[in-house]
């Protein structure tokens, strides 16, 4: 059996974790303003999430349109190209990342805490 370098380990490890939360990071970029497919990956980039292309990122999208989160609209590009598709949050994507915006950290809160767990560290009941 072939072992991966550790790099490539390290990017299929946080492709793996990014892969359950893509969907609320979306939601959030969208909250901040209308945005068009390339600028997802480029904001979540700056993010220090360089590992999205936009190929994985227009099938969530159709997804979260399919399920009434998300809705689109067609405007001019800035460059003078072709009109470009803008998604922007319903009512209903509003909801839902509030409420993701919640469990995520609850969720963080938890692994955070497991993670940080020192085994040697005794603990007393107050």
């Amino acid at each position: 059996m072939t072992e991966k370098p550790p790099a490539a380990a390290g990017d299929q490890r946080r492709s793996q974790l990014l892969r359950g939360v893509l969907d609320l990071c979306l939601l959030a970029l969208i909250a901040e303003r209308p945005r068009y497919g390339f600028e997802f990956v480029e904001a979540l980039a700056a993010s220090g999430l360089d590992l999205v292309s936009e190929g994985s990122i227009y099938p969530l999208l159709a997804r979260m349109e399919r399920a009434g989160l998300v809705e689109t609209f067609r405007a001019p590009s800035a460059t003078g190209g072709a009109p470009r598709k803008y998604y922007r949050l319903t009512d209903e994507g509003r909801a839902e990342l509030t409420v993701g915006r919640s469990a995520w950290r609850r969720f963080s809160e938890a692994v955070g805490r497991t993670l940080n767990h020192d085994p040697g560290e005794t603990h007393h009941d107050a």
